[in-house]
């Protein structure tokens, strides 16, 4: 993440020795350690969230997909059953053509 090298920890150890003394030292650095720890910890816990509910709106997404493709196809089953009967007995479903054809025929003559 950081290009930090052992010559720029060397420098900061260094001038963190003059600055804070050596008796001083141990505990900024430990104290440095807690907060860097807790700093980790907070991050990849939002991380963690952040994953949990991606995964969460990728699985709602998913389910809603699927129900309407089962829609879809309870619907094509039953445009299939409704077109069966009429096949099977070899009639198809009147156009506009045939029906204007029958309506004239039908039309009383003069």
């Amino acid at each position: 993440m950081f290009d930090i090298g052992f010559t720029e920890l060397l420098l900061v150890g260094i001038v963190a020795l003059l600055v804070l003394g050596p008796d001083r030292l141990p505990g900024a650095v430990r104290t440095a350690g807690l907060w860097i720890g807790r700093i980790k910890r907070s991050f990849s816990a939002i991380k963690a969230e952040v994953e949990r509910e991606i995964g969460a709106d990728e699985i709602r997404r998913q389910l809603h997909n699927e129900q309407i493709l089962d829609l879809e196809r309870e619907m094509n089953a039953a445009k299939q059953k409704l077109n069966a009967p009429l096949s099977s007995l070899g009639e198809t479903t009147p156009t506009a053509e045939s029906v204007k054809n029958s309506s004239q025929d039908k039309s009383p003559q003069p």
